[in-house]
């Protein structure tokens, strides 16, 4: 769902959650380059004098949703841009799952308290605080 011309600057000036602010998208006009997007939707900028790199999300703002080949780079891990070296995952990187926190879907383990089940009992390589 698009967002209409006026809602959207309205929500670059107030909000930071949901996408680049109004003070990002001057930033980037005035001392970014473009370097490229990822599948995600995400784009990616480096900035033109300084050795700072920027990324404007798809979307709101969840770094976990940063490609496997752009966190390196935009960790300054590689100075290569994933789109200009063909980057080819490895085989034991897992393919992105949406950060689930907060929601319905969120790992809860037994003994929490919003799961259902019992805690496991205690080994022997564990005692309880008890105050005297």
């Amino acid at each position: 769902m698009a967002k209409s011309g006026t809602k959207q600057f309205l929500t670059e000036i107030f909000s930071w959650w949901s996408g680049q602010t109004w003070g990002t998208r001057l930033w980037i006009w005035r001392f970014g380059d473009y370097v490229g997007s990822d599948e995600f939707g995400n784009k990616y900028y480096q900035d033109k004098k300084a050795d700072r790199r920027y990324v404007t999300y798809n979307g709101y703002a969840d770094a976990s949703t940063i490609g496997d080949g752009w966190h390196g780079w935009m960790h300054h891990r590689t100075d290569i841009v994933p789109t200009q070296s063909n980057y080819v995952a490895r085989g034991w990187q897992k393919p992105h799952v949406k950060n689930l926190t907060g929601s319905g879907a969120a790992y809860r383990p037994d003994g929490s308290l919003l799961s259902k089940g019992e805690r496991p009992r205690v080994t022997g390589d564990y005692d309880a605080w008890s105050p005297e």
